[in-house]
């Protein structure tokens, strides 16, 4: 019979496996001091009663940016001592609207605002008088592309400003994806990107760096073979650079080992892993998309199954390769099904170009043997995975 105790007491090969999760902020943070030099010296600026410049912060998942900002934080509430200055954290897939992002901001300073029924007028309100005390609020918004109504949010906490004689409002948004800012109203364009920062990739010796860095505390000593570790660097250096995809890598690889009551990880194991933690980075990414994004990613997955329709004409097998008006032609009917009104070509062609970047379809110029020019589009992932995710998400079904 099993129980706690038994369970408790089975040799492991981890020691803390927290230390792996994509939350844990260390107390070094490797190949990211100028990043936490510059974003600290922007918000040094409100430790001394002045407003920050806004910052935007891009870079794809995995390269440090939220760990980064974290830091950033806990530091920024240590130094603050007796100055009026508070920044806070919002994770923008949970709190994804101008009146949830509001309410949550504020009820740290007006606890009635639990309670629903306050309209959008109080909530600015309260914004003014929370920050005309002589407040300077540093608001993070983690994945800033969610916001639904993002231009909206934009002009009121900018607009704000206006109301002030003391304190101020400042915005840190943090995003995957340089194309976002497109889709903004110029307006809020202008009034928001004040400074700008980008977070490249990490390199294989960077990976390699961190992963030891955490191994140290994650797992018993000699649980992971160096060649492990290298192997795990090396496949995500040439993947993507993502340091959370390194160490699901590792953490994947020493379940099989635990599984397999094994002592040591080796770089056998890493490869097994490697398509488990695929699969699960390609439903992470999905289920975090935008609503059109996976809609775009339903047309390419929905016609991937039933076959192009170009290809059907010509009499010829099933390729996978799409063309892109089909695509768009299809991406029309999903948005009618789920009741959206589809974007513009040019809104579509960049919504291509961000699942291009996430690696969920590779799109290429059309060459000979097809009519005039257009894009020819694959999908990545498996497409009955991809309806299965996208089915559930867009329709409930």
């Amino acid at each position: 019979m099993t129980s706690f105790d038994k369970i408790l007491s089975e040799k492991t090969i981890f020691r803390d496996a927290s230390v792996l999760s994509p939350h844990y902020v260390p107390k070094d943070l490797y190949f990211r001091e100028q990043q936490l030099h510059d974003i600290m010296t922007i918000l040094s600026s409100a430790l001394k009663g002045q407003k920050p410049r806004n910052l935007i912060i891009y870079g794809k998942t995995g390269t440090g940016k939220t760990c980064t900002t974290k830091k950033v934080m806990d530091d920024f509430i240590q130094a603050k001592k007796e100055i009026r200055a508070s920044i806070h954290y919002i994770n923008c897939r949970i709190y994804n609207s101008r009146y949830r992002i509001l309410q949550r901001i504020l009820k740290d300073y007006v606890p009635e605002l639990e309670k629903a029924g306050f309209g959008l007028p109080f909530l600015y309100e309260k914004l003014v008088d929370v920050a005309s005390t002589g407040e300077q609020l540093v608001i993070i918004l983690d994945e800033i592309d969610m916001i639904k109504d993002l231009d909206d949010l934009v002009y009121t906490l900018t607009r704000s400003n206006d109301e002030m004689k003391r304190g101020g409002v400042s915005i840190i948004g943090i995003s995957n994806r340089l194309s976002f800012k497109d889709s903004l109203d110029p307006r809020s364009r202008s009034s928001l990107y004040e400074t700008e920062m980008i977070f490249q990739p990490y390199t294989a010796e960077q990976l390699r760096k961190i992963l030891e860095q955490r191994i140290h505390d994650a797992f018993v000593p000699g649980a992971i073979d160096s060649s492990a570790i290298n192997l795990a660097a090396a496949i995500t250096s040439q993947e993507n650079g993502d340091a959370r995809y390194a160490l699901k890598l590792l953490n994947k690889a020493a379940e099989i080992v635990q599984q397999e009551k094994r002592e040591k990880v080796s770089d056998t194991d890493v490869e097994a892993a490697r398509k488990k933690v695929e699969l699960d980075i390609t439903l992470e990414t999905i289920n975090t998309l935008p609503e059109m994004h996976q809609l775009v990613l339903y047309a390419v997955a929905n016609l991937t199954n039933s076959g192009s329709k170009y290809y059907r004409l010509e009499g010829t097998e099933n390729t996978g390769i799409l063309l892109s008006g089909e695509v768009y032609e299809e991406y029309e009917r999903a948005c009618k099904l789920s009741r959206k009104r589809p974007r513009s070509s040019r809104w579509y062609k960049e919504y291509l170009n961000d699942l291009e970047v996430l690696g969920l379809i590779t799109t290429t110029p059309s060459g000979k043997g097809v009519r005039g020019q257009t894009t020819l589009i694959r999908l990545g992932p498996n497409p009955e995975q991809v309806m299965t995710i996208l089915k559930k998400n867009l329709f409930g079904n």
